[in-house]
């Protein structure tokens, strides 16, 4: 029996956990040539890492890797539904871990374990969607004072951060991982497209080939999602209230409307925003009988849920990750995953050749954290450009593929005013 806190749904699946760890370890290498490291030099010897991200075999590697570089560690989950409860058993029995996820907790419990990871008084925050952050700041402000940095990994929690920071709240300083050219060029474009496309089909079984797949937001994620479903076939049309990612949709080909203009016609819809009410009660009022509805964003509000379940007049589950709601007219509108994150709410997330390069930039983030403390302010920065560039390079050898290098010539050219034609 572990000699710590934890709450996970049962230890007796550690060994399926352990399998599923080991798994997604063989297409991380970056990971563990950063671990092997670590294990060296024990840059976070006597840290407490405070973690909140989905629970998954991949974040079981940076688990596994923050600990053999000295740290203890805290995790909890970062969407209810995300959780892997093996791997999960697998942390605590295996590598050590104060894991507090069980997939489909309620609400009560999500924040219960936000607050359990939060008891560790961690020195380092490290979040996907700034839960950790934001319950740190707003009902335990008495650990702020005790830590040296946070770290956040997605685009919805970089905003809230920024936010505060504009706001003047942001206790401690933050690096916004999701940020670093090697996370969301990778991660949110291939990563979020492929496993989003996975999430709707595992869910639904349906064929896109010749369906209209509506994407709301044309952003790193948005535009994965929608190259790969006209991968699939599908004919695409993009929501955007920018106007330049708008152009951008219409020069890569796609259709760009207006979510009134596209609600009637749409197949599939998939929100990637990181706004609220981005499908409203007048969308489903003119929707298509049998309408399927997902998303994509790292919270649940970008579909009006609540309005969905009040024009409801019955509600049934033809699948598992599927609410078909049956509407008063005959229409069925079908939500999945509970209009939570998609991809892994109703599939496995981000393949781990993928996850290798966000958390090596995870990892590296914090070392840089605990090595500069003493020079960082109460904002949010950007992953230095070294570890961005180390990544990519790591990640590069990784794949057996070399590149050329500048010249001596070449690199003074490049830095010259000189010379010319």
């Amino acid at each position: 029996m572990a000699d710590f806190a934890f709450d996970i749904k049962d230890q007796a699946l550690a060994e399926e956990g352990l399998r599923q760890i080991e798994w997604a370890e063989r297409d991380m290498p970056v990971l563990r040539g950063i671990r092997a490291r670590f294990a060296a030099e024990r840059p976070l010897e006597h840290m407490r890492i405070a973690a909140c991200l989905h629970v998954t075999s991949e974040t079981a590697n940076l688990m596994h890797t923050l600990r053999v570089g000295g740290a203890e560690v805290a995790l909890c989950a970062s969407n209810p539904l995300s959780t892997q409860d093996a791997v999960a058993a697998a942390l605590v029995t295996e590598f050590g871990v104060a894991v507090h996820a069980i997939c489909g907790e309620d609400d009560d419990t999500y924040y219960r374990h936000i607050n359990a990871v939060a008891d560790l008084r961690p020195h380092i925050t490290m979040d996907d969607g700034a839960d950790v952050i934001g319950v740190i700041h707003a009902t335990r402000r008495e650990l702020i004072d005790g830590v040296i940095a946070g770290t956040e990994e997605t685009t919805t929690g970089v905003l809230r951060l920024r936010a505060m920071e504009a706001d003047g709240v942001l206790g401690f300083p933050v690096i916004a991982v999701n940020e670093a050219q090697t996370k969301h060029l990778f991660d949110n474009r291939y990563g979020t497209g492929q496993s989003t496309v996975d999430g709707i089909i595992r869910a639904t079984n349906v064929l896109l080939a010749g369906r209209m797949v509506v994407v709301a937001g044309y952003g790193w994620c948005g535009r994965g999602i929608a190259e790969r479903a006209r991968g699939m076939g599908a004919h695409v049309t993009v929501l955007e209230v920018d106007p330049l990612r708008a152009l951008q949709a219409v020069m890569d080909g796609f259709r760009v409307s207006t979510m009134a203009e596209a609600a009637p016609h749409g197949d599939v819809f998939c929100t990637a925003t990181g706004d609220k009410d981005v499908i409203r009660g007048e969308h489903f009022d003119v929707m298509k009988d049998g309408a399927i509805v997902a998303n994509a964003g790292h919270f649940n509000v970008e579909i009006d849920v609540p309005a969905l379940r009040e024009r409801a007049v019955g509600v049934s589950a033809p699948r598992p990750s599927i609410e078909q709601f049956t509407l008063a007219d005959g229409r069925s509108i079908c939500l999945l995953a509970a209009g939570r994150l998609v991809n892994l709410s109703a599939a496995e997330g981000h393949p781990a050749s993928v996850m290798d390069m966000s958390f090596a930039n995870q990892a590296l983030s914090v070392e840089y954290a605990v090595r500069h403390a003493e020079e960082l302010e109460n904002r949010v920065y950007v992953v230095p450009p070294a570890i961005d560039d180390e990544i990519a390079r790591l990640k590069l050898a990784a794949m057996n593929i070399a590149i050329d290098v500048l010249s001596d010539e070449q690199r003074r050219y490049l830095s010259s005013w000189t010379e010319g034609t």
